[in-house]
């Protein structure tokens, strides 16, 4: 076979996949929803008679699902049993925090409705059609999640599992040893500072995000981390930044904007840094050539339509750039990271 032939069998292939997806992928948090992935953890997995006293739906409609779990290649059918894949009993067996369950189905509630609405949303250059689903009447979906706890909840749930499952290339940077204070700018609900502080005793951590979420990263703050991580209610743009700071991160959050406010954040950020501190861009990286990866097309996607209506997982050249705008020097970017992420690194210069 040719290399075009092999080329053209290989995005077909790619294609019979994403057609089928939206299925599969409801397949899958169905299957999560019905404790199967759990129930195939146990040694020797399960008959499909042991299924359906598990799962208590009807003969046919199991038979079903477990033909489309199947042919995800998640789940495998030998004889008469069934088994989780290694991949599936990884991500989606068990209800621990970094589990892909929640993110399947924080996805499959907030994420991919929207995406509906993604025709006129790029048309019309704002994410209002699909925003309009939530109540409130803020700009971006993180605003008005306030006023849905429920759903509140699900969110951050997903976000904190995917932080976690990428969270060991950012906590293993070096430079977070000699970091006495660092501020979280946009922490979420403190996945990412409890982490840190925990992999780094001599640090302290201040997490800055909205009221609501500030409050909700406080409650989850362990008794012995207490002392060294904080969190302060604010907004990103119209309140200060909290002093005191050595070092600053933006960890999945700068990806969330545009070019102008990018650079107005890390404006911010060197004027609240003393000289020699450091700021710290953790996030997706599209490819260079903006021509993949899966991750970096599907987070700007969602960005676009529904979460602010504007921001991309930006190549790595472009906060490279930004960063030099905001008078940062010594600019570096680790690439390749797991998950299609990077990580920026620059300094603060010191007076001449």
């Amino acid at each position: 076979m040719n290399t075009t032939a092999a080329t053209a069998d290989r995005v077909m292939e790619r294609f019979l996949l994403i057609a089928n997806g939206p299925a599969l992928f409801n397949a899958i948090v169905t299957g999560l929803e019905m404790d199967i992935f759990a129930r195939l953890s146990v040694p020797g997995g399960a008959t499909f008679e042991e299924l359906v006293a598990h799962t208590k739906i009807p003969c046919h409609n199991l038979r079903i699902l477990m033909l489309a779990l199947c042919s995800t290649e998640l789940v495998v059918k030998q004889s008469d049993r069934y088994t989780n894949s290694s991949v599936a009993e990884d991500l989606l067996a068990s209800d621990a925090p970094d589990s892909w369950r929640h993110i399947m189905i924080g996805w499959q509630r907030i994420y991919y409705p929207a995406f509906a609405h993604m025709t006129s949303a790029l048309r019309s250059g704002t994410n209002h059609a699909a925003l309009a689903q939530h109540a409130g009447t803020e700009e971006s979906l993180y605003q008005r999640l306030a006023h849905d706890p429920t759903l509140e909840e699900i969110f951050h749930r997903a976000m904190s599992a995917f932080t976690l499952r990428t969270m060991s290339s950012l906590t293993s940077n070096k430079e977070f040893s000699q970091v006495r204070h660092l501020l979280d700018v946009g922490g979420g609900s403190g996945t990412t500072a409890r982490a840190i502080a925990e992999v780094h005793p001599q640090m302290r951590v201040t997490i800055f995000d909205l009221p609501s979420v500030a409050n909700r990263a406080i409650e989850a703050i362990p008794a012995p981390l207490k002392e060294r991580v904080l969190a302060q209610g604010g907004d990103l743009f119209e309140d200060d930044f909290p002093g005191n700071g050595d070092a600053i991160l933006f960890s999945h959050v700068l990806e969330v904007f545009d070019p102008g406010r990018i650079i107005y954040l890390l404006s911010k950020a060197y004027k609240a840094l003393p000289a020699g501190g450091k700021v710290f861009i953790y996030g997706f990286n599209s490819q260079a050539d903006e021509q993949g990866g899966v991750s970096a097309a599907r987070l700007s996607l969602y960005l676009n339509i529904l979460a602010s209506g504007q921001g991309m997982a930006y190549p790595a050249a472009d906060y490279e750039e930004w960063l030099r705008q905001a008078g940062f020097e010594e600019v570096e970017t680790r690439q390749q990271l797991p998950y299609e992420h990077g990580l920026h690194i620059a300094t603060k210069g010191r007076p001449a």
